[in-house]
């Protein structure tokens, strides 16, 4: 597997160091870094940023760092069919939110990294 270069919240950088190859330059609350597995790391961004609390389509996107949006779609879709993220509609807009099974994947690769 071919490494990949990335944006990753610094925060979720710290959580899971094992993905990172090398960092780079940070930038606001980003690190750019070389990483290994970037499917699962990017699978991992966007759940850790639905640990705490629900957001809305847009801002769950700009928090994951995941910059292609139509990663960030493919990413999203596959959350929701394996039950890691469920969605609802609030009003005019959509809500996501991690489901105990999500917590459940996210759980497991936090406790490898502790």
């Amino acid at each position: 597997m071919r490494a990949r270069m990335t944006y990753i919240p610094v925060e979720i950088a710290d959580h899971f160091e094992d993905f990172i190859i090398t960092r780079d330059e940070q930038i606001l609350d980003a690190v750019k870094a070389r990483t290994r597995d970037f499917s699962t790391l990017s699978l991992l961004k966007l759940l850790y940023q639905l640990k705490c609390n629900s957001m809305t389509f847009s801002d769950l996107y700009m928090n994951s760092k995941i910059r292609m949006k139509r990663s960030f779609l493919n990413y999203l879709r596959l959350c929701t069919e394996y039950n890691f993220v469920r969605k609802e509609i609030v009003g005019q807009s959509m809500i996501y939110s991690l489901t105990d099974r999500g917590r459940r994947m996210l759980d497991l690769f936090m406790q490898k990294s502790n």
